[in-house]
Parts: C-alpha cells; sequence; structure tokens
C-alpha cells in the first residue's frame, strides 16, 4: 500500500536519501503526503524563494455562513452540526474560531498537502480520463471517521502540522503550469475550508480548469447550492446507509448527506458516488441493495458508484482487509437493481474498473489502477451503438 520513500534525514520542507516507509514519514511530517512533492510544485527559479512549509502557519478569513447569538456566541451555518461556539473557542471541525462575536477560518490559504494526482485517484471515472488533477487540502474535518486513511491531517488542528502559505491565484497559476485539466478539493473534508475553496474555483472558471471535489457531503444546502455555481463534478463518500452507522462511525449523520446527493443532482454537478465496503460494519447485501435502489429512484440509473476496499486503519485495524468476493457481490447487487455503471475500487487489475457501455455490453474505457489503457468513447458516446455516456469528456 505504501510506496517507499528515500530518506536519510529530513529537515522541514525537504527530503534527503534513504528509506522510509511513507506511513513512517507521514508520521514524522503530520500531513499525509510528501512535502517534498509540495516544494516541487511551489518552486521557484532561485531555490531560496522556494516555498518552505511551516508549522501553524495561519491566515483567517470571515466565515459567510454563521449567526451572531447573545452573549458573543456564534452559530456556525456552514455544516449540518451547526456548532454554537463561545468567544475564543473553536468548532467541532477545529479550523473556525469565534474571535470577538465573528466566526473566522483559520486554514484560508494554508494548505498541508499538495499534489499533483490522476483524476481517477479521486475517484472520477467519467472525468477526462487519463488526465491529472491539483489536488489540495488543509487540516480539520466535521466527521471523525474511525477508518480514515488521512486521519493524520483530518484529524489535525491548524498548529499540528506543517502548512503552506498559498493564495487562490497561486494554485490556480501553478495548475495551469504543471499541465492540470482540474483543481480538486480533497484528501480531508473541503467544506471545512470553504472559503478557500470557493475562490480557488472562482479564479479558476474561465481558465480551461474544472473545478472537481471528493467530499462527505456533510454541508448544509444554502452554502451547497452557492458552490454549486462553480463546482463541476463531485465524487461523494455515501459511507453507509443507516443513522447506526454514520453515528457510531463518524460521528455523523446520513439524513443531510442524502439531501446533498439530490441537490448536486439537481443542480447538475456531475455526480458519481463512493462507497467503502468494511466487513462486519456495512457489507450486509440487503443494505447494499437498499442503498442502491434509492440512488437509482433518487439520482438516476446512470449514476456511477464505486464499491471500494477497505484496509485496516486508524482506529479499525482489527478487521480484516474487504474479500474481494464481497466487493464482487456488491457489484453484482448494484447492476441487478438497474444501475449502469458500477466499478470496483482499491483491486487494480479487476474487471470491476472498467467502464461498460450499459446498451450493448462492450468495455468503453480500460483502467489498471489509475492507468488508462483503451478508450472507445468518441463524442460521449459509445463508438460502437452511439449510446451517449454521462460525465465530462473534453
Amino acid at each position: 500500500m505504501s510506496e517507499p520513500l528515500k530518506k536519510d534525514s529530513i529537515r522541514k520542507g525537504t527530503v534527503c536519501e534513504s528509506h522510509l516507509t511513507k506511513r513512517e514519514f507521514l508520521k514524522f511530517c503530520g500531513t499525509s503526503f510528501c512535502l517534498l512533492s509540495a516544494a516541487q510544485l511551489f518552486s521557484f527559479p532561485k531555490i531560496s524563494h522556494a516555498q518552505i512549509a511551516k508549522k501553524g502557519l495561519i491566515k483567517t478569513k470571515l466565515s459567510p455562513y454563521f449567526t451572531s447569538l447573545e452573549g458573543g456566541e456564534v452559530q456556525c451555518d456552514l455544516c449540518p452540526r451547526r456548532c454554537r461556539v463561545s468567544k475564543g473557542k473553536r468548532g467541532f471541525c477545529r479550523v473556525r474560531e469565534n474571535r470577538g462575536g465573528k466566526y473566522y477560518s483559520l486554514v484560508y490559504g494554508n494548505p498541508c498537502a499538495v499534489h499533483l494526482d490522476p483524476i481517477e485517484k479521486k475517484p472520477l471515472f467519467h472525468v477526462l480520463p487519463s488526465t491529472t488533477s491539483f489536488s489540495l487540502a488543509t487540516v480539520g474535518c466535521n466527521f471523525q471517521c474511525k477508518f480514515c486513511q488521512n486521519w493524520e491531517i483530518s484529524q489535525a488542528s491548524p498548529e499540528d502540522v506543517y502548512n503552506y502559505d498559498v493564495p487562490p491565484e497561486m494554485i490556480v497559476r501553478k495548475a495551469k503550469e504543471v499541465g492540470a485539466h482540474s483543481i480538486a478539493y480533497t484528501y480531508v473534508e473541503p467544506t471545512i475550508f470553504y472559503e478557500y475553496m470557493v475562490d480557488i474555483c472562482q479564479l479558476a472558471k474561465g481558465t480551461g480548469l474544472l473545478n472537481v471535489c471528493h467530499s462527505n457531503g456533510f454541508i448544509n444546502p444554502e452554502p451547497l447550492r452557492n458552490l454549486c455555481k462553480v463546482m463541476d463534478a463531485a465524487n461523494i463518500d455515501l459511507k453507509g446507509f443507516t443513522e447506526t452507522f454514520y453515528r457510531d462511525l463518524c460521528s455523523g449523520e446520513l439524513t443531510p448527506v442524502l439531501e446533498t446527493l439530490k441537490i448536486l443532482r439537481k443542480e447538475k454537478v456531475h455526480l458519481e458516488i463512493t462507497n467503502l465496503v468494511i466487513p462486519t460494519q456495512n457489507d450486509d447485501l440487503s443494505g447494499l441493495k437498499e442503498m442502491c435502489l434509492w440512488v437509482k429512484e433518487e439520482l438516476g440509473a446512470d449514476t456511477p458508484i464505486h464499491f471500494s476496499r477497505f484496509y485496516p486503519l486508524y482506529k479499525l485495524r482489527s478487521l480484516p482487509p474487504t474479500p474481494v468476493s464481497t466487493l464482487e457481490k456488491a457489484r453484482n447487487v448494484a447492476l441487478s437493481t438497474g444501475l449502469e455503471y458500477v466499478y470496483i475500487g482499491n483491486v487494480p487489475g479487476h474487471e470491476g474498473e472498467h467502464t461498460f457501455c450499459p446498451k450493448c455490453k462492450k468495455m468503453l474505457i480500460q483502467r489498471i489502477g489509475y492507468m488508462i489503457g483503451e478508450n472507445h468513447l468518441k463524442g460521449g458516446k459509445c463508438q460502437y451503438c452511439g449510446k451517449p455516456i454521462p460525465g465530462i469528456w473534453t
């Protein structure tokens, strides 16, 4: 799972020779991605002008979504938690603070993770195949998932990690310079750096860059609808299909996530769904069938869904990886309900990675991990039978 990083000694923002596992390196630096990657992306001709990550680097921006209450308290209106926050205190996400009766983001322009990724990693399988996405995240999250793969940053505070000082205009400029076709707001829940994300999105519009995100969908309708004006595609984690699962494993709620999915569809943002299948937790086939029927009825049979393989991480290390046979059963259940684009994730080389035409059944896009082999789409349609395939293809 973890690619080795070469290291002899690590200094702030730099990496030297020797051997270190990715997990060990991430534990050291407090981020989920190699700082060298970000340093390369934000380097300048003179090394003295290169971006250096700084621990606890904090810039603020006033949130547009809060209500002032008596006694200097505020209520956050960005996500369904609607945290009531006293002066000098922070909300559940740890990155928003009441300062003098006003609510501020503490992570504006301060990403801790920046990387150039294949778009397929998001995962977005129906958006510009084989292109790269300029991907970024700050610390923080409005969930506490026990199975989080990026818990080192999602469950951290701004002071805990090394961050970069990168204003929105630099993100857009660098994304263009490195040949990315999109900017992705990902790795943690992007709702928590909403102001930063929206400002980047607005600058990216009209430059030829798409805006895409991978989100838990836990956001209130008003800020979501405003985000939809500048967001092109989203992959939403539908983590389970019961309130019990969301409460016990995520410290969240299911109902607002379902509402998010319906709004995204209504606002015509390209939508894909990921369901991480966790042994003994959400792998019951009857529950998966119920979820798939809801997706078909509320969002449409052409909504791509990814059943992703769980690996033991964070607070669920005692569970085994998801058997591939379980993912195959989930995929068969989804197809039997009438869903047309059903994928298996985290199993490189599996047939379930490919895109098939739901009409003529021929393979349209061949994938091996994040690599694209054959592509038989022409003008967004199956080149064999002419059926239009939903997505953003050009």
